[in-house]
């Protein structure tokens, strides 16, 4: 089944798990590769969709839909649905992988099957379908290419599901199925369901009992008109010889949609009917004029609506992509009853096996005789009005005072539930007990009846007392760590409400989840009783401790104390008021902080070094300025007054000193 061919894809891996390892085959939406699952080390057929398909995110939402409802589906004959998922823009499903053939290669090779291998070869087919009917789903695109044949002999119907998702995929509306097989309600525009698919399995069936099949043409278009016209002919008119059960079995199956069994379940029994009540001749003749499968010529687009896509040569074969011939005025035509649909047609062999016990059933009866002696009449009407005396007088009693005699339903609500079946006993009432919970009366008190008080019953009918067994009790579920709503969601999933609420500081609990309860969890209490919570508003905040000017040590001890975190900033700063290793400043440096915040602490490098200028014989106020922007403080002696405001002397000068120094002028 695999094929050497140049792939991109081969060797890749897919979703971090999927090692390409070869091309299987490519169909009208997917190819399917050969990987291996490398986290379970098994292998798998991978099925990628078309890019086309995996852009549409409408095909991608119904391809995770459909693929999930084939996964539940487990059984024998169904190829499993390991996995699904995308990885970027590949969209692809991981499935149970069939080594071996398919039953299309089986009859390519073999040509007509005979009917004992035909039906031991179908057989496996509908059970699987009749498993996936019983779970709701439909196949849509039974073909022989989707029946696998292992090399141990399992039998598997493989591709549930994916024709569904992907027959939607443009606005015009599309089919994707396989015309040579394809019910011809999917072709004129109906919904499908497990009749289709019995449909396309009397297809096969046909082909598999003659070697070809029952419509083929030189292109699609001309197959599918004829599933719509045409009637599938009786497998015998191409294999003389074959039994009439075979010819019966696959008429059934190609009938109208409202004459074929109704799932492959109803199928399945007359399948295994046939196989035990036909004798060795008719399983095993076969005849030597039955014509092998053979292809068609080539086929060409479909000239409808949108795009068409013809993925091989043979059009009776091949899965196409088909416009809706909804539109196509050629096929809404109303379809004629085929004659062996009609009224007159050929009974089946359910309906001629009834016919032949009615006839049987007529052959028994004794001839009546058409005169009556007058005597006797005379005395069987005697006889007939004196039953009549009887039972009318047997009415008025029954229906007087007897057990059809009417009563009214006493009252008996609020009773207790004895002293209530005493009431109805003295009415000779029939009646039986139904407990039930009450929000308004105790344990063990009437509720009332069904019928109510005050209606109209028989005595011989049956009247249902309900009994109270008292308020219905729910548990209290636990709801610490929940959020609000999430704590309102559990309590009403089990009958209960939330009550008020609180908040309060807590240092362990985040805020927002429910930090108590009243009453407690495992309490019971009656149905729509509210549960208080107290809700936690996360650690209280506190004014951040101020640090600035302290050692780092001396910060750090002290921030933490607090409960909060320290961070050293990477670099430190000069500062002309903090010592070298002190802290020159804090973030944040004022406001609220909660335990568990980080401050962020910047150490001071000391005061900045700076250079001081000679300004002797200067004017004092130049040389003022000029220091003071240098970042010194600036202190002035004047010597008899200061008369000529020139700088005598300077202390200090031409050194470095630290920024913010007082530096001294002596001025003239």
């Amino acid at each position: 089944m695999q094929e050497n061919v140049s792939d991109p894809m081969v060797g890749a891996t897919v979703d971090g798990r999927y090692l390409i390892q070869s091309r299987l085959a490519r169909g009208g939406m997917s190819t399917v590769y050969l990987a291996t699952d490398m986290r379970l080390d098994r292998e798998v057929a991978l099925k990628i969709m078309y890019p086309h398909l995996a852009d549409d995110p409408s095909f991608l939402e119904r391809f995770v839909r459909e693929a999930k409802s084939a996964a539940r589906l487990s059984h024998p004959h169904v190829v499993g649905v390991q996995d699904q998922g995308f990885d970027g823009q590949v969209a692809y499903l991981a499935m149970e992988y069939v080594p071996g053939h398919t039953l299309r290669d089986v009859l390519r090779d073999k040509g007509a099957l005979s009917p004992r291998l035909a039906l031991a070869l179908l057989d496996p087919v509908v059970e699987g379908l009749a498993a996936a009917h019983s779970a709701g789903l439909v196949h849509r695109d039974v073909k022989p290419e989707n029946v696998l044949m292992s090399s141990d002999g399992r039998i598997k119907v493989g591709d549930f599901g994916l024709a569904k998702a992907a027959s939607t995929t443009s606005n015009t509306g599309t089919l994707i199925g396989t015309v040579a097989y394809l019910a011809p309600e999917l072709v004129t525009g109906s919904p499908a369901d497990a009749r289709s698919d019995v449909y396309s399995v009397g297809i096969m069936l046909f082909e598999m009992l003659t070697g070809t099949q029952p419509f083929t043409g030189d292109v699609p278009i001309n197959v599918a008109f004829q599933h719509v016209n045409s009637s599938v002919p009786p497998p015998s008119s191409l294999v003389p010889g074959l039994a009439a059960d075979l010819d019966e079995l696959v008429l059934w199956c190609t009938a109208e949609p409202e004459r074929r069994p109704i799932d492959a379940n109803a199928l399945l029994g007359e399948l295994r009917h046939i196989r035990t009540t036909l004798s060795d001749a008719e399983l095993d003749g076969r005849s030597p004029t039955a014509r092998p499968q053979t292809a068609s010529a080539p086929t060409e687009a479909l000239p409808a609506a949108g795009p068409t896509e013809v993925v091989a040569k043979d059009p009776n074969r091949t899965t196409v992509i088909a416009p809706s011939y909804r539109h196509t005025q050629a096929l809404t035509r109303a379809r004629p009853t085929p004659a062996h649909h009609s009224p007159a047609a050929a009974p089946t062999k359910r309906e001629a096996r009834a016919r032949q016990r009615e006839l049987a059933r007529q052959a028994r009866r004794p001839e009546q005789s058409l005169r009556a002696n007058s005597g006797r009449r005379g005395l069987l009407w005697i006889i007939l009005l004196a039953l009549l005396a009887v039972l009318a007088a047997g009415a008025g009693w029954f229906f007087g005072i007897g057990p059809g005699a009417a009563v009214e339903v006493p009252t008996v609500s609020g009773r207790p539930a004895g002293e209530a079946q005493s009431v109805l006993d003295g009415e000779g009432l029939n009646y039986r007990l139904r407990e039930t919970f009450h929000e308004e009366f105790a344990e063990g008190v009437a509720i009332g009846t069904e019928p109510p008080a005050g209606e109209q019953i028989r005595r011989f009918e049956t009247l249902t007392l309900m009994v109270s067994k008292g308020p219905e009790l729910f548990d209290v579920p636990k709801l610490e760590g929940l959020t609000l709503e999430e704590a309102r969601g559990e309590l009403e999933g089990v009958g209960l409400s939330l009550g008020e609420g609180g908040e309060a500081y807590d240092e362990e609990v985040p805020a927002g989840e429910v930090l108590a309860q009243e009453p407690a969890a495992g309490e019971r209490l009656r149905r729509g009783t509210p549960v208080d919570v107290t809700v936690s508003k996360g650690p209280e905040p506190f004014d951040v401790p101020q640090v600035a000017g302290l050692t780092q040590d001396e910060a750090v001890q002290a921030l933490r104390q607090a409960g909060l975190d320290v961070e050293i900033a990477p670099e430190a700063v000069f500062d002309r008021e903090v010592p070298e290793g002190g802290v020159a400043s804090q973030a944040p440096a004022s406001g609220s902080v909660v335990r568990g915040d980080t401050v962020t602490l910047t150490l001071s490098k000391g005061p900045r070094l700076v250079e001081v200028p000679d300004f002797v014989g200067e004017q004092a106020e130049d040389a003022r300025r000029a220091l003071e922007e240098l970042g010194f403080e600036v202190e002035v002696n004047e010597i008899l007054g200061g008369f000529f405001g020139t700088v005598r002397a300077q202390d200090p000068s031409g050194e470095a000193v630290p920024e913010g120094s007082v530096i001294t002028l002596t001025v003239v």
